[in-house]
């Protein structure tokens, strides 16, 4: 039996560094919380063993800055640390200078990060691997005219990307010629802003998209699991809002064919630890490697709840060095997950933060809630505006949306402006119900009017 980690510091906040709270706590583990001054009445501040004040709202002074994190790492005498999603989870320095200081960073080795985390270093990785790709070549575009000779090349319509891209930021569809020269700038621009890099790559645009992952394991001895996939295809510029499992688009050949896929992926580069292969599957059910994100994800409950697997204990076993025991997994129920954010649906999705005057999330049999919310606590307008994901579980999909209805409608957040109005109007939607949408859907609909 491997050593286990003594204390695990938990470089996040809100609902994913409680959610890792209650694993660790489960498991004998103690836990530090780090947070902002916008987070110090944060549930996770409450519910870890020890707490450390790293600096003011800012993210960049607080939650994105290595120093401060290694700082509180060193005060703690942690000797792991579990990143979450987003901030630094996808950051190969901050996993390199957790090795170099003798600290087991819960996630991929750093140079797994940097594989994947470059887009065309990853597509060029799964070529390798002979894992399907979107056609286009994958390489890093010259300029705008090297950029219309490819797309000439491909034919329209395409996919311009950021190499360094991620949520959706500085990626344009660009329909011909005519319109290409504006989406290129535009999207260079955008990748700018996000990410420090402009460098652009082009693909073909798969028509009629939906958009699966596959959830895989692995382990430090070489093997890889699947654990089925999440249908994600319920986009908003790119943003997802509601993730299931499994997908109503899935078949059996399919699933063992994606899940052969993902798992040839994480053995091209030895992977360890959690991680989702994200693929577009086109009307006639072929399907391409998209992206790799090598974290757990936001929408991770939902294989949790079709499985009966807890992923963060799985990925807390991994990292200490326990051999992954299990074979390839399948769903045993349907689950359905809406992501509620403090936003106006009706308008536009405009960011609501406040002070929750009123809250009473939604409970019963096959009902689950992930969230650091509670009446009285004020939504920070500086992190993300997701303040709680509503999972239920039933036999059927078609019960599963039932149970989803019930759910909203007792879930009561007042004093903020919430997505929950969207998500009780998306399940009376007839080809929502049919399973009968792409990543596209959302954009093609007209949401009602406050």
């Amino acid at each position: 039996m491997a050593e286990k980690f003594k204390k695990i510091l938990i470089a996040n906040r809100g609902e994913i560094a409680l959610r890792i709270i209650r694993t660790a706590r489960e498991m004998g583990i103690k836990t530090v919380a780090i947070y902002s001054t916008a987070d110090r009445e944060s549930l996770h501040v409450r519910f870890a063993d020890e707490a450390v004040c790293i600096g003011p709202a800012s993210s960049a002074e607080s939650y994105l800055s290595i120093p401060k994190i290694m700082a509180a790492v060193e005060i703690t005498n942690a000797d792991a640390v579990h990143p979450g999603y987003g901030f630094l989870s996808e950051n190969a320095d901050f996993a390199e200078i957790c090795t170099e200081y003798g600290i087991k960073f819960i996630g991929p080795k750093p140079e797994h990060i940097r594989q994947m985390g470059d887009k065309i270093t990853a597509k060029d990785t799964m070529i390798k691997a002979k894992v399907p790709v979107v056609p286009g070549d994958g390489r890093l575009l010259k300029d705008v005219e090297d950029g219309l000779q490819q797309a000439e090349e491909i034919g329209y319509p395409v996919m311009i990307k950021a190499t360094a891209g991620g949520g959706g930021k500085g990626m344009r569809k660009i329909d011909s010629a005519e319109g290409f020269t504006s989406g290129w700038d535009s999207a260079r621009a955008e990748a700018k802003a996000a990410f420090g890099n402009d460098g652009m790559y082009m693909e073909k645009f798969v028509t009629e998209p939906r958009h699966i992952e596959i959830q895989i394991i692995g382990d430090q001895h070489g093997k890889v699991i699947h654990l089925s996939e999440r249908d994600c295809s319920v986009q908003r510029r790119h943003q997802k809002l509601v993730e299931e499992c499994p997908s109503p688009f899935m078949t059996d050949d399919l699933r063992e064919r994606m899940g052969q896929a993902a798992i040839k992926a994480g053995e091209a580069i030895n992977y360890e630890g959690v991680g989702t292969v994200e693929f577009l599957v086109d009307a006639d059910r072929n399907f391409y490697f998209m992206e790799m994100n090598t974290r757990i994800q936001v929408e991770h409950p939902v294989t949790e709840e079709v499985i009966d697997i807890d992923l963060i204990k799985e990925q807390i076993k991994v990292a200490y060095g326990e051999k992954l025991e299990g074979v390839n997994y399948f769903p045993k129920s349907h689950a359905i997950e809406c992501r509620i954010n403090a936003e106006d649906p009706w308008n536009n999705f405009r960011p609501s933060p406040g002070k929750i005057s009123s809250f009473h999330s939604s409970k019963g049999h096959g009902v689950r809630v992930d969230t650091h919310v509670y009446a009285g606590y004020t939504i920070s307008p500086y992190y993300d505006s997701m303040i709680a994901k509503l999972i239920v579980r039933a036999p059927t999909r078609e019960e599963a949306i039932t149970k989803m209805e019930r759910a909203l409608n007792e879930f009561i957040i007042e004093g903020v402006n919430t997505t929950v109005p969207f998500h009780q109007w998306l399940m009376k939607q007839k080809d929502f119900r049919d399973g009968n949408f792409d990543t596209a859907w959302l954009g093609t609909q007209e949401l009602p009017k406050r």
